[in-house]
C-alpha cells in the first residue's frame, strides 16, 4: 500500500444495508444527529472522494458545516468522473475548487468545468473502462493528501473493497427496513468463497440519536 492515501469508507444505510429506495430516494435515511456526526468525521480528513453517480443523484457539497473547521481549512473534494458528466452548476463548485479525475477528451466540456473551479486531472482507466481508483489515490497521496474519506454509491464502495484499498469503515445504520428492491450499499464483489470476503474488526459502536455508528478496521492493519 506504499504510495497510497489511507482510505476510510463512510456508509449510511438502513438496517438491511440499503442506501436508497427503488426510486432512488435517500434523504434522509439517517437522522440529524448522525448527519452532524458525519460533518465532524469529514473534518478529520484531507479529501472527501466520491463518484459521479453520487454527484448526479444527490448534488452534494461534501463540506464540513461552518464551525466544524477553522476558516480556510475545509477538506478538499474529489470526484471520479470518467466522461466529465458533472455539470458546471453542481453545488460542489460553490464551495471552492474540486479535483475531477477523468479520461475525457472533450476540450469544450473541460474548459467549462475549469472556469467553475474544477482542477481536472486526467488519469488512466481500469479494465472496466472507468477512471482507475488506485491511480486517483496515488495522485492524492503525492499531493500531500494522506487521509481520504470515500462517500459514494455501491459501485465505488465495492471497487474500493475489491481492490483492498479500504483501511477503515465508518458505518451509520438507521433503524428502518427498505427491502430487497432498495439500492444496496455495495455492488457485487464477485465472491466465490467466504475466504475471499474482505474482513474487518469492529472497534466501536455508538448510539447517535436513533441510529448506530459502528467503526471497523481492516484485519491485518
Amino acid at each position: 500500500m506504499t504510495g497510497f492515501a489511507q482510505v476510510t469508507l463512510k456508509l449510511a444505510t438502513s438496517l438491511d444495508g440499503k442506501i436508497a429506495t427503488a426510486t432512488g430516494q435517500s434523504q434522509w435515511i439517517t437522522g440529524p444527529e448522525a448527519r452532524d456526526a458525519v460533518h465532524t468525521l469529514r473534518a478529520r480528513y484531507d479529501v472527501i472522494l466520491t463518484g459521479i453517480g453520487t454527484i448526479l443523484a444527490d448534488d452534494p457539497r461534501l463540506t464540513v458545516r461552518p464551525g466544524g473547521v477553522k476558516a480556510g481549512q475545509q477538506p478538499g473534494r474529489a470526484v471520479l468522473d470518467t466522461n466529465l458528466r458533472i455539470l458546471p452548476g453542481a453545488k460542489l463548485f460553490e464551495e471552492g475548487p474540486a479535483i475531477i479525475f477523468h479520461a475525457c477528451e472533450d476540450e469544450a466540456r473541460a474548459k467549462a468545468l475549469s472556469a467553475k473551479g474544477a482542477r481536472l486531472v486526467r488519469i488512466a482507466t481500469g479494465a472496466d473502462g472507468h477512471t482507475d481508483l488506485r491511480a486517483a489515490l496515488r495522485y492524492l497521496a503525492s499531493a500531500g493528501h494522506a487521509r481520504v474519506l470515500i462517500e459514494a454509491g455501491g459501485k465505488l464502495a465495492a471497487s474500493a473493497l475489491k481492490a483492498g484499498l479500504v483501511h477503515r469503515l465508518e458505518w451509520f445504520r438507521a433503524p428502518m427496513i427498505i427491502g430487497g428492491d432498495g439500492l444496496d450499499v455495495f455492488a457485487a464483489l464477485g465472491l466465490g468463497n467466504l475466504s475471499g470476503a474482505p474482513q474487518f474488526r469492529r472497534t466501536s459502536v455508538r448510539v447517535i440519536g436513533r441510529d448506530l455508528h459502528e467503526s471497523y478496521e481492516r484485519e491485518g492493519n
